[in-house]
């Protein structure tokens, strides 16, 4: 495993020591209400349960501050999908512009590669520019919208699908 470092930021794997600082950062964009469906944080357990372990990591400063964390999910257990997960990141509002996601999808794309996966997708909410520009700038690209997929505080809201085939796998 790599340990990456861009300005003062680390990358590191998300274990349980960083469980209250990620959760906290997961439910400030929660609140924020362009990032996820969900309305709010799951608890340590459930998120532990839900993420894959070898493709999940920290940013953190240099005290040890987590800065923002990427993590992966299976898309199927149909073998054929075996190459294929999902992702989210999630930045802390304070560590935004910083180079922190950009970061942390690197290191998603190196650990998936290293094991053979070959896609990694997202949906992310229309309105959520930022995100949807820093994947772009990683190698996603936009294969279409979801429209009125799925309700969100009472509004339909659309998600754009993206992904990053890997140019050495498949």
């Amino acid at each position: 495993m790599t340990i990456h470092t861009v300005h003062a930021i680390s990358v590191v794997p998300l274990t349980a020591h960083h469980a209250a600082q990620v959760l906290a950062i997961y439910q400030a964009g929660i609140d924020e209400g362009n990032a996820t469906f969900e309305t709010t944080a799951p608890t340590w357990t459930e998120f532990d349960t839900a993420k894959l372990p070898e493709h999940r990591f920290a940013a953190l400063d240099a005290d040890g501050t987590v800065l923002g964390w990427v993590a992966a999910t299976k898309v199927s257990d149909r073998c054929a999908y075996a190459g294929v997960v999902e992702h989210s990141v999630y930045v802390h509002p304070d560590a935004r512009g910083r180079g922190v996601a950009r970061t942390l999808l690197d290191a998603l794309i190196e650990s998936t590669e290293a094991v053979g996966i070959w896609t990694i997708q997202s949906g992310i909410f229309p309105e959520n520019t930022a995100s949807l520009a820093v994947h772009a700038r990683a190698g996603f690209r936009v294969i279409g919208s979801r429209e009125r997929i799925g309700r969100h505080h009472g509004v339909w809201r659309d998600t754009v699908l993206v992904e990053r085939r890997s140019p050495h796998i498949g």
